[in-house]
């Protein structure tokens, strides 16, 4: 049972991520709407949003059963 439950935490995890980089898109479209907007704001949103695509990548990949070549 152990190994479901932490299948189904890596998967509720992935999901909140990507709501958060969403989120972070809308964010970043609408600042980039405004003149002027803060420059440096943006680019911290968007590297916060490139660190949680990483972090998206990497639980994906440990969810992803290893295919034999």
């Amino acid at each position: 049972m152990q190994a479901n439950d932490d299948i189904y935490t890596l998967q509720l995890r992935v999901e909140r991520l990507k709501l958060e980089h969403r989120d972070l898109d809308d964010i970043i479209t609408t600042l980039t709407q405004i003149t002027p907007h803060d420059q440096l704001q943006v680019q911290r949103l968007k590297k916060r949003k490139l660190a949680l695509k990483d972090q998206i990548v990497a639980l994906e990949r440990q969810l992803t059963p290893d295919i034999p070549a």
